[in-house]
């Protein structure tokens, strides 16, 4: 059952994100009512595949569509150029033309590649997706952001388009491991701290019950932080001014995923150290209250997420990899920081010095 719509206003791409509990079974007839040609392909990865892949072809089977699966291994290092070309020759060979459509089964990395798949093939074709893991439901399925990774940073290759729809059961949380999971709050927190105290009080009073996927508890984190997403989306699809905000954590976060070769942490993981950092930073630099600093901090080690930069790693490669990231411009490194619970600046003149300081601050002794 639909218990939450969201709207994605778009002008004429606007779009719809429905969130309910065991609402795999219906995407075959809510596709029915999209102009799309009878084919369509399926991309997934094997794991969420065993799980739900057979509900959801046979959803599309029964409402009359022509079903091609293509999975892909798990796992943020095999999102890249290579493993889109598979993608490429799977579609061509089955002939999906322009009016067929792709639905993305799985988490970020699966959202990200078959978006960006779709936004490419045959210069763009209609995207769905459905979002599996916690992070994809409150985040990277919302607003069009597609990408693969190159060696030297994260989503370095991509494009913004929008799908026309996103499917969110609720229900995929419950085959999800804890670890994901926490992964997955560690944006509901960035949510909470850009935007929205209310939220955030939320995730500290509730924090047992959303641990044990209490569906009422579920459903309200999923619908606000897609509300939110949307209505900054809806502002600046294009990440033109108010969506950087979106981004924080994440300038110190990407960092660690690229010098750590994506294998070391889940991407709400680094995330996490990089919402910690960036909020002490902006405590060093006089925006953020140290209470509010610590209340941030506090939060995200309630839910057992990291914090701080382990030891052995560089902050000179940090360093490097934060210089090469698409957020900064003209060499100047740009963070999010926030200045209490609710509300964030962005900062667009942070110096390698104070970057520096804060590392060998908040770096774990060995």
């Amino acid at each position: 059952m639909i218990a939450n719509t969201v709207r994605v206003h778009l002008g004429e791409r606007s779009y719809s994100i429905y969130i309910g509990s065991g609402i795999l079974d219906e995407i075959g007839e809510r596709l029915v009512s999209f102009p799309l040609s009878p084919k369509i392909a399926v991309v997934s990865n094997p794991t969420v595949f065993s799980f739900y892949g057979e509900r959801v072809a046979r959803s599309l089977r029964g409402a009359g569509f022509d079903l091609l699966t293509v999975t892909i291994p798990d796992g943020e290092e095999f999102k890249t150029l290579e493993w889109a070309q598979h993608i490429y020759d799977r579609l061509l060979e089955f002939g999906l033309d322009r009016s067929s459509a792709i639905v993305a089964l799985g988490g970020g990395v699966i959202g990200d590649i078959a978006g960006f798949v779709a936004s490419t093939y045959m210069r763009g074709i209609p995207c769905v997706h459905v979002p599996t893991t916690l992070l994809a439901q409150v985040d990277s399925s919302v607003g069009g952001k597609t990408g693969v990774n190159h060696r030297l940073g994260k989503n370095m290759i991509g494009t913004f388009w929008q799908p026309i729809m996103v499917w969110i059961d609720t229900d995929t949380l419950t085959t999800l491991p804890e670890r994901e999971l926490r992964a997955g709050l560690a944006e509901v927190i960035k949510y909470s701290v850009i935007r929205d105290e209310d939220l955030f009080a939320f995730l500290e009073g509730k924090r047992d019950g959303i641990l044990r996927l209490e569906s009422g508890a579920l459903a309200h984190i999923i619908w606000r932080s897609c509300d939110i997403k949307a209505d900054v989306v809806a502002k600046d699809e294009r990440e033109s001014g108010l969506r950087a905000i979106l981004n924080y954590g994440h300038t110190i976060g990407h960092a660690l995923e690229t010098v750590s070769g994506y294998t070391r942490f889940l991407h709400g993981e680094a995330v996490a150290i990089g919402m910690h950092m960036e909020a002490r930073l902006s405590e060093m630099l006089g925006f953020l209250a140290p209470r509010d600093a610590l209340r941030i901090r506090e939060l995200i080690e309630a839910f057992a997420l990291p914090s701080r930069i382990p030891h052995g790693i560089s902050a000179n490669d940090i360093l490097a990899s934060i210089k090469l990231d698409k957020k900064a411009v003209a060499g100047e490194i740009t963070c999010v920081l926030p200045v209490r619970v609710g509300g964030v600046r962005i900062e667009r003149s942070i110096t390698k010095n104070a970057l520096r300081a804060l590392l060998a601050a908040e770096t774990q002794p060995a």
